[in-house]
């Protein structure tokens, strides 16, 4: 079985990369989240997953909210080159 890699534009990789990243964010924060407030016990699994979807659309919102203005910072604070 062959398996092609499947390769996006240049265009998009920061995009790409927000999405990315706020799906493993959400992830780990809705289950860490979840198991201080509630515990690991019946029905953590449907708890967890009921954060999760609702966390992940609030991530990628805040992630391209966030990105540019994070970006414009780090460029303030560190030098050129």
């Amino acid at each position: 079985m062959v398996i092609s890699k499947i390769m996006f534009p240049k265009k998009f990789s920061q995009p790409m990369f927000l999405i990315i990243m706020s799906f493993g964010m959400s992830i780990i924060m809705s289950c860490v989240v979840t198991w201080v407030n509630t515990g690991f016990n019946d029905g953590f699994f449907y708890r967890y997953f009921n954060a999760f979807t609702f966390a992940f659309p609030v991530a990628i919102i805040a992630a391209f909210i966030m990105g540019p203005i994070a970006k414009a910072i780090v460029s303030r604070i560190t030098p050129k080159g």
